[in-house]
């Protein structure tokens, strides 16, 4: 049975000169947001700010110069978004796209999409939708029943997308489909880049708990694609699918969407001194740079050319344990003390959107089930 590593992964000077560069900016361009606005962090859309981190560099940064990238590591990368999430920003425009569709795309788009989709990511002005999720199947993917039917010009789209963030706001997205009969359970799988604004295609918005917009369900009727709709090979979705998850499952949005409560939690427990015991404060913090050294391990290991899934699903699922944990941990520190307004704003707002985050990005049964087959025990 081979353990999964997590490498101790250290930082150069020029990457801590890059984090104060980036921690600068964002105390600048979000002096005037709240907390209760900086809580929603990446389900916050802001066309302008993405593009504004698009001409600073800090987008693409991974992605070669000659597709309009900064040629930087994964490392760097985690740096920014680090910072960013921790700061609160706005970051939902950008989110997908830079995270996943620009690597995938890089690795099994045809040399037009690398050119013409790639450079508007890196610039912040091109947003992506995650065609995976379904209704009745969810995260388990192998279940999905959306299919492209290959034809003389193309492909043909039917099928439904759930849960897809932001799809009414994305210009492209990656849709995980059959293609051909199903050998095995993971069989007969592809994925197609379809363009949002083809004829067939219907966003219906879902709210979420709060009565917020920014889940959908997508339906496709019968989508023209084009031939280089397809990427990768067919056949080959399962896999990629996969690969495009390591980078999902990993980051720093895994650990720190709570990160604005843990700030407003430690500013207010500041000013009230002896309203709790510091110990909940200190587990709190020491899981939270547990985690964050992990993430940071697996980004180094991404950098390298590793595809380090099991790594990242252990991190994925330790990750929504902490952050489902820190409306609790901040109920049990401030008890009735909590009655600073922004810090009330956060809390509800967080405890609201806790529930959600074993079930993005895999939920905790399929995590365990991957990380169960990973370390052989199923």
């Amino acid at each position: 049975m081979a353990l999964p590593t997590f490498p101790l992964e250290t930082t150069t000077p020029a990457q801590a000169a890059l984090r104060d560069e980036v921690r600068a900016f964002l105390a600048e361009a979000l002096s005037d947001l709240p907390a209760r606005e900086r809580a929603r962090s990446w389900t916050g859309f802001d066309a302008g700010f993405s593009r504004n981190l698009g001409e600073r560099g800090w987008l693409g940064m991974t992605l070669p110069k000659e597709y309009g990238g900064h040629d930087r590591s994964a490392v760097d990368r985690h740096i920014v978004v680090e910072e960013l999430l921790a700061a609160g920003a706005p970051v939902a425009a950008h989110w997908i796209a830079d995270r996943q569709s620009a690597p995938l795309i890089l690795r099994h788009g045809t040399e037009e999409q690398r050119r013409t989709i790639l450079p508007r990511i890196a610039a912040g002005t091109c947003f992506f939708g995650i065609g995976m999720s379904e209704a009745n199947s969810g995260s388990d993917l192998a279940s999905a029943r959306t299919r492209a039917e290959k034809t003389a010009d193309g492909y043909v789209l039917n099928g439904t997308k759930l849960w897809t963030t932001y799809a009414h706001k994305a210009h492209y997205m990656i849709v995980f489909c059959r293609t051909g009969q199903a050998e095995s359970r993971y069989g007969g799988f592809s994925q197609v880049l379809v363009d949002m604004s083809l004829p067939g295609i219907s966003v219906s918005p879902v709210l979420d708990i709060a009565g917020e917009h920014h889940f959908n369900e997508v339906s496709f009727d019968n989508v023209l694609l084009p031939p280089d709709a397809l990427l990768g090979k067919e056949g080959d979705g399962w896999a990629q699918v996969m690969s495009e998850l390591a980078f999902e499952r990993s980051g720093p949005d895994r650990f720190l969407s709570s990160f604005v409560l843990v700030d407003e939690l430690l500013r207010c427990h500041k000013r009230m001194p002896g309203a709790a015991e510091t110990s909940d404060l200190g587990r709190m913090v020491a899981r939270l740079m547990v985690l964050r050294q992990m993430s940071l391990s697996v980004a180094g290991r991404l950098a390298r050319g590793e595809q380090p899934v099991l790594a990242a699903a252990i991190v994925k699922d330790l990750g929504a344990l902490f952050e489902q944990d820190v409306p609790e941990i901040a109920r049990r520190v401030l008890r009735e003390n909590a009655s600073d307004p922004e810090y009330a704003a956060v809390f509800r707002r967080i405890l609201l959107a806790a529930p959600s985050f074993s079930l993005r990005g895999g939920t905790r049964e399929i995590l365990r089930g991957i990380i169960a087959r990973g370390l052989g025990l199923r």
